[in-house]
């Protein structure tokens, strides 16, 4: 019976996964009608419905659940283990899977990337640009890239970047003609930028601190966005204030296009770290890519 269930397994975690029959066709390179067929076959053969179908999602049913805990880890450790049979070549290969935010792959990730790339060709990496805090063990990420306070306790960090800071940057013309606030508080009589955050499902407050005194300042405006570079064009053009990671504006600010404000509420603190699970059995590949970004003071 294992047998002839093997690859339906694997084609009820996908979508299970996916929570879509179109996205697991398309990630297991089969068509929609033999993926439906398969997993009808699975559930017949078990006398038991694995998932939930409607018109518009797809969802694992009580049975369904535990299923795909009890078979999700197991069969990622023998792809890992696989992986690692790979690694007895010449060669180092594998697939590394990551998730970052999108500053965190511009300023830290893909500098470093692109040398690794060069160095070992035989390892395929896919880097996932996302700013939630997404749960690498159940999206099946090898790693993550998140500031040092964001990483849960009980992940192998690793500092991959410098400390950094943030900056509170405007035109010229804005604030020559709204004034320069003096204290993170009078934030909440300009005009801002605001930065909404899917995990927290709301917008970002932004944080100060200032010799130990922290302070959280919800702010408004007529712009949201969830990008980065939206949020410093919109500041270049006028349309308010922006709180944004320091190194991204250095360019605005040298040639004067955005001018720092409140800069001693503006303090360093811990940049990004790659985590990952402590009790996963890494790849060759995998130990390769941690110590090219291992942040060397």
């Amino acid at each position: 019976m294992l047998k002839e269930n093997f690859n339906d397994l694997i084609s009820f975690l996908v979508v299970a996964r996916e929570r879509s029959f179109t996205k697991a066709a398309a990630k297991l390179g089969v068509s929609q009608s033999a993926l439906s067929h398969a997993i009808r076959g699975l559930e017949e053969r078990l006398e038991l419905r694995l998932l939930t179908r409607t018109t518009r999602s797809v969802a694992p049913t009580e049975a369904g659940e535990r299923l795909a805990e009890s078979l999700g880890p197991r069969f990622a450790d023998i792809e890992s283990e696989l992986e690692a049979l790979g690694e007895m070549r010449d060669k180092p290969v594998g697939n590394i899977r990551i998730t970052a935010g999108e500053h965190a792959v511009n300023s830290v990730l893909w500098p470093v990337m692109k040398s690794f790339l060069a160095d070992y060709p035989d390892i395929n990496v896919e880097i996932t640009v996302d700013n939630a805090l997404t749960d690498i063990v159940t999206g099946r990420f090898d790693a993550g890239i998140r500031l040092g306070e964001q990483v849960a306790k009980d992940m192998i960090a690793v500092r991959i970047g410098p400390e950094m800071s943030m900056a509170v940057v405007g035109s010229p013309a804005f604030l020559d003609k709204y004034g320069i606030p003096t204290a993170p508080q009078e934030l909440q009589h300009y005009r801002c930028i605001n930065m909404r955050l899917p995990t927290m499902g709301g917008l970002y407050a932004w944080e100060f601190k200032k010799e130990g005194r922290e302070m959280k300042v919800r702010v408004y405006g007529q712009l949201t966005f969830n990008s980065l570079r939206q949020r410093i064009d919109a500041a270049v053009m006028g349309f308010g204030l922006a709180f944004v990671p320091e190194d991204a504006v250095r360019n605005e600010i040298a040639s004067g296009q955005l001018i720092k404000i409140l800069e001693e509420w503006c303090e360093p603190f811990p940049g990004y770290y790659l985590y990952y699970p402590s009790r996963r059995q890494h790849t060759t590949a995998f130990s390769l890519f941690v110590e090219a970004f291992r942040y060397q003071r």
